[in-house]
Formats: C-alpha cells, structure tokens, sequence
C-alpha cells in the first residue's frame, strides 16, 4: 500500500474558536487516505475553544507546509479580533496563493473575507452574520455549504461536516464521500425544525438575535473597519 502524503489540509487555529467548527469537518477529513492534518497557530501552546476545550497546534504559520486545503473555523466573539490581526491575515494569504481549495466553517468566513480573499465569491456563513460578510464584498447565500470555484464555504457551526463530506467528493469522488457518511453513519434527524432562520419563525430569530446584541455590536464595529481597510467603503 502506497502510504505517501497526497493531500495536506491545515485548519487555521485560534483563542476562543468554536471547536465543532474545526473537529466537526477533522472527523471526516481523518479518514481521507493518504492525507496529513495540520493544525496551526502561532505557536504549539493549546489552545482553547470558546466552549473550554483546549486543543494543540501541531505545526506553527512559519514551519507549516503547503496546504492544498486551507480551512478556517468560526466563533462568536473570537473571529472579531481575529479579523484585524495581520499575521494570521498574512499566512491566509500566502498560502491561498497556491492552495488548491480555500475554505471555511461558519464565520470562518468573515476571516476569509478579511484577508481579502472572497471578494466577487458567493459563500456560507453563520445566519446571524450573513449581513456583516455581504458588507466585505461577498455574494452571501442561504446555502448550507456554497462551492464557488475553488472556495467551500460552509454555514453555521453543524454544516462542517457537510461541507467536508463535500470536500470528500471533491480531493477524491461521490463515492468515497458517500462511503464516509456511513461509516460515519451522518444521517440527522434533529428533533425540532427550528435549525435555520427560514424555518425557526421571527419570534425566535428575533429573540436570538436580542441575546446576541454586544455580539453583533462588536462585529459590526470590527466588519466597518474591516470594509474600510479593503476600500469597500468610504
């Protein structure tokens, strides 16, 4: 058996990420043959998610690889900072430059976008920011994951691993994606019908979106800034 490296894939790590966003897609992307994982910041210290889980970086931006896919996670509040901060925008783009599928995981959009890398692209994100990501010079859609060329964009949180069974299909075929899931035996049946703001109804939306307030306030202040940077806005 052939056991050389075909495809490196590196998840782009950070404080206060939202770990399903990164190990939704890693449990999938795990079973790809002849595939290194990478995950990467700044340095090797653990890192830990917003929901307290502390995960290591198992390379750093300056000793990481080529990636032939590059994916970046979500957050709440964590991808606001994360926005503004020019090393992890530097290593984005350098390494779309020559990476085969530039891609993302909810709000790992709006990072994406700051880098300057989805501008004239459609693209996912999470439903409570999709107004933030249309201001930085995207074509938001409502799909739960968007292939524009060679951008996967994933929508909120649990689209991860649709969006990397649709990788699946894209490094290899349908029917390796298709074998994935069930061995994954992915087949959601969630208990309620209120997983999007298409079907959860305003009451709903509206009071999630009240709760969200600072957070919203906050990335709204930051995707100005942002847009301004990028001479989207005067």
């Amino acid at each position: 058996m052939n056991d050389e490296v075909k495809y490196h894939i590196g998840f782009v790590m950070y404080p206060g990420m939202t770990q399903l966003d990164l190990t939704g897609p890693h449990q999938v992307f795990a079973l790809f043959p002849n595939t290194a994982i990478h995950l990467i910041w700044k340095s090797l210290e653990a890192v830990t998610s917003s929901e307290g889980l502390k995960i290591l970086p198992s390379t750093t931006f300056d000793d990481c690889p080529q990636l032939d896919v590059i994916s970046v996670p979500g957050s709440g509040m964590a991808q606001a900072e994360i926005m503004e901060d020019e090393q992890v925008l530097g290593f984005l783009q350098s390494q779309a430059k020559n990476a085969k599928y530039i891609t993302s995981v909810c709000t790992g959009s709006m990072i994406l976008a700051a880098a300057g890398l989805l501008q004239g692209y459609r693209a996912a994100c999470h439903w409570l920011f999709r107004d933030y990501l249309k201001m930085l010079g995207v074509e938001v859609s409502t799909e739960r994951v968007v292939i524009d060329r060679n951008r996967i964009t994933g929508g909120g949180v649990t689209a991860g691993i649709d969006f990397a069974l649709v990788i699946a299909a894209q490094l290899y075929d349908e029917d390796t994606a298709k074998r994935l899931q069930l061995i994954l035996e992915y087949n959601p049946a969630p208990p309620f019908n209120t997983g999007s703001p298409e079907t959860a109804g305003t009451a709903l939306v509206e009071k999630i979106k009240q709760s969200a307030e600072k957070l919203l306030s906050t990335n709204l202040a930051v995707t100005k800034r942002v847009s301004k940077r990028l001479s989207l806005s005067s």
